[in-house]
């Protein structure tokens, strides 16, 4: 995986599983034409994301599995990792990923969306993205009088 900008590994993984953002996916539909979406997601060194089986994205994978991302954040000062890789996709029955991100997101599955997600009838995937690129951005010293939150 090749990385680029001012973060070395250590701190793209300090960055990323510490965020609670979510994911942007870039993709393109069957026609050609550009896609994207945001998901929540965790990092291992692969970014690991939940949907339904009958999403749209699911079917644009289908047809290309390159995909674009960027994790990032929506308050200055901005920064954040973008890159590109490779999508799989894998059948989820057990809904372990969903499970996971719903602890990570919102420390646990007790709420309306979590029994609406949860549904026994409803499909999901799992959806892995392998980098192959990764590139941070941190606007930090750019912005010192911005406000952190």
């Amino acid at each position: 995986m090749k990385v680029t900008g001012p973060w070395e590994r250590h701190r793209i993984d300090e960055f990323l599983e510490a965020a609670r953002i979510p994911v942007r996916i870039g993709c393109r539909t069957p026609a050609g034409d550009p896609w994207i979406v945001s998901l929540w997601f965790a990092w291992d060194g692969a970014v690991h994301c939940a949907t339904g089986a009958d999403a749209a994205l699911v079917e644009f994978l289908a047809h290309d599995d390159h995909v674009s991302f960027e994790i990032s954040t929506n308050d200055p000062p901005y920064k954040g990792v973008r890159g590109r890789g490779t999508a799989t996709v894998t059948s989820d029955v057990e809904k372990t990923q969903l499970r996971a991100l719903f602890e990570r997101y919102l420390g646990g599955t007790d709420s309306d969306l979590g029994r609406r997600l949860l549904r026994p009838e409803r499909e999901e995937v799992h959806i892995r993205i392998e980098p192959e690129r990764l590139h941070t951005w941190d606007f930090t010293g750019r912005m010192p009088d911005a406000p952190t939150r």
